[in-house]
């Protein structure tokens, strides 16, 4: 009897605690609405506003990002989210507090249309710094009278239409842009279609100008030899928007051509010695030192550029030759009219060395010939000097100046007062030195 009174005691207090948390909840008013309202091109959630609504939560929940929050303030009805790609669908919900009371509610968000009539294999990129080129293909359940358009916005939500289409069988497949001034840091891409059959959905997508850049091959590339080295030189390549060198790599291809002739095993068709690439990254200042080989064979160079982070390589440049017939540059010379060279025609367009072609054997006999003429000319004229000195000391004391005559019938017109001055100063000097001698008589 006991045991039942304590379990019958035991069963009341549950219930009783159950029923105060209860209580205790915040409550939903049946048939409560907030009608949740999406507009895919504004990425903007509204939903109808509630006397006394207080602060709450929205959420949205993409499929490869998961959920993205943003807080709600008090007495707002409305949330915006950043811009991302909508085509496969996200959900949406909404949370509020009304009278202390939660609220909430949720809204699905579909792609309209008919299954694969959106555009696939969509892809942009810029080349040149200023040029863009979108392209995409064709739904695989499209119709035949499928029209799709593009249009982009920026993050400043500014929206243009695609000005070139580029069309396969009346169908637009592509976009050309040559002003790229509007497009920001990243930008927001959208292809819908239109048919008279059925539905088309869309495709859409959120881009980074700095992952869709192929960027040039780099500029002014120059090649340094010495005797034990090989300093190659370049400076980074124009782009859309100004990055330190920190965010660049460059890929060397650094060939040596051989002998013989035909293609072996690590020969390319052109004779020359296949060699693994060199990665450099650009807080290396942008030069690399490579070490000079023995053999006095031809090596070319050529080097391409990627950004940074992401390995995605741009087109190589036209091959630079040094070595045995190679370019040696002396020094970096600024390019434009006023230092106009003659084009060397060993290297294409786009590419250039500093310097006329001389190859490195050429130069150093070239400057030993130099120097050995100015030792030569050095010691011919010391020799020359030395003679003539010498001569000249002979000459003197073999014929030393004759005395001229006196002409004594001038002498009572014309008075020497130099010679004057000079006896009396002689005959001054003599009475100066006069002994006088005194005799004394003794007695």
């Amino acid at each position: 009897l006991l045991a039942t009174v304590v379990l019958l005691s035991m069963v009341l207090d549950s219930a009783w605690l159950l029923t105060q948390e209860q209580q205790d909840l915040p409550t939903v008013k049946p048939n409560a609405s907030l009608n949740v309202k999406f507009d895919p091109q504004t990425t903007k959630l509204t939903w109808d506003c509630k006397e006394n609504a207080s602060s709450g939560e929205c959420v949205l929940i993409h499929k490869e990002k998961g959920p993205i929050k943003k807080k709600v303030k008090d007495s707002e009805c409305q949330c915006t989210f950043q811009d991302c790609s909508l085509h496969g669908g996200v959900t949406l919900t909404v949370e509020v507090h009304v009278n202390q009371k939660r609220l909430s509610e949720m809204l699905v968000y579909t792609n309209p249309g008919r299954e694969g009539t959106a555009a696939q294999n969509f892809s942009c990129v810029i080349y040149d710094a200023d040029f863009m080129n979108c392209s995409w293909a064709k739904g695989r359940a499209a119709p035949d009278d499928v029209q799709y358009f593009l249009y982009i916005r920026s993050k400043k939500r500014i929206e243009r239409e695609c000005p070139r289409y580029l069309k396969d069988s009346g169908t637009h497949v592509g976009c050309h842009l040559q002003d790229l001034s509007g497009l920001t840091s990243y930008n927001y891409f959208l292809v819908n279609g239109t048919s008279q059959e059925t539905g088309i959905q869309f495709f859409d997508s959120v881009l980074l100008l700095k992952e869709i850049e192929q960027y040039n091959p780099p500029d002014n590339i120059t090649v340094q030899c010495n005797e034990s080295h090989c300093l190659i030189r370049w400076e980074k390549p124009r782009t859309r928007q100004q990055w330190p060198n920190r965010e660049f790599q460059y890929q060397l291809d650094i060939q040596r051509q051989v002998s013989g002739l035909g293609s072996e095993q690590g020969r390319d068709s052109s004779n020359f010695l296949l060699s693994p690439k060199i990665v450099v990254f650009g807080d290396s200042g942008n030069r690399y030192n490579f070490p000079k080989p023995g053999s006095k064979a031809k090596h070319t160079v050529k080097i391409r550029t990627a950004d940074a982070r992401k390995a995605h390589w741009g087109a190589w440049s036209q091959p630079v030759e040094f070595g045995s017939r190679s370019v040696v540059s002396d020094s970096l010379q600024p390019h434009g009219p006023q230092h106009a060279r003659p084009p060397c025609p060993s290297l294409s367009a786009g590419v250039c060395l500093n310097s006329c072609p001389l190859s490195s054997e050429e130069t150093e006999s070239s400057l030993v010939h130099i120097y050995v003429l100015l030792v030569l000319g050095t010691l011919v004229c010391g020799l020359t000097l030395g003679c003539l000195f010498k001569r000249f000391l002979k000459s003197h004391r073999l014929f030393p100046p004759v005395p001229q005559i006196k002409d004594k019938l001038n002498d009572n017109h014309q008075v020497d007062h130099e010679m004057l001055w000079e006896k009396f100063t002689h005959e001054t000097g003599k009475s100066d030195k006069e002994e006088v001698l005194t005799v004394e008589t003794v007695s």
